[in-house]
């Protein structure tokens, strides 16, 4: 698997794959895991003004406008945290929390088996839309950079496609940080503590999604 990138002056993205030692539904998250949605413990990071300000700008570059309910979904957890209500949904996503949480990073998790390659990340063009929730709702993509399959977009920094979302039989994902080459070397720093999380609290293995 490779992702293929289109140009962009700020974009810092990591991809990479993870191999559950189960399906996910028979997986728990440890609760070491757990803590760190409410408290930063040892997290390794911590966002500020600056670092969504960065975010923000990334996700503006092709149009789109990254307020409302189109934030990036860094700030979402950071909302959710700030009031109290950030808690668990499964083990995988869990991890992606955490990071994104402290990093302020945003960051995409999808069912690796849900996809269709070839695999690609670049600007949706005016008019594109995806279902988001289970309840049929949509997001306009139209200017928002986004990584995508064969059959279209499938994932951004403010809400994944519900069609290769996870789900209690997944096995393997695709998880991408959307990251910006403003905030040097967290995107790398950032991926690396991830996949630390993933390998130790789950026995999963990971591998680099090379792009190009």
């Amino acid at each position: 698997m490779e992702l293929v990138v289109a140009p962009h002056p700020l974009l810092d993205a990591v991809a990479f794959v993870t191999e559950l030692p189960s399906p996910l539904g028979e997986l728990a998250s440890p609760p070491a895991l757990l803590a760190m949605l409410s408290a930063k413990g040892d997290a390794p990071f911590e966002s500020d003004d600056a670092v969504r300000t960065a975010m923000r700008d990334l996700l503006r570059h092709g149009g789109f406008k990254p307020t409302g309910r189109s934030k990036p979904s860094s700030e979402y957890l950071l909302r959710e945290h700030t009031e109290g209500r950030l808690g668990p949904i499964n083990p995988v996503v869990d991890a992606c929390n955490v990071v994104s949480l402290w990093s302020g990073i945003p960051i995409s998790v999808i069912d690796a088996d849900l996809i269709t390659p070839p695999l690609s990340v670049g600007i949706a063009p005016p008019g594109t839309k995806y279902v988001f929730n289970r309840s049929g709702q949509e997001l306009d993509l139209g200017g928002l950079v986004c990584l995508g399959d064969a059959a279209g977009p499938c994932a951004n920094a403010v809400k994944d496609s519900q069609r290769t979302k996870t789900h209690d039989g997944t096995r393997r994902t695709v998880s991408l940080l959307w990251g910006t080459r403003a905030l040097e070397g967290r995107t790398a720093r950032a991926a690396k503590w991830y996949r630390s999380l993933l390998e130790k609290a789950l026995g999963a293995g990971t591998i680099d999604v090379p792009a190009r």
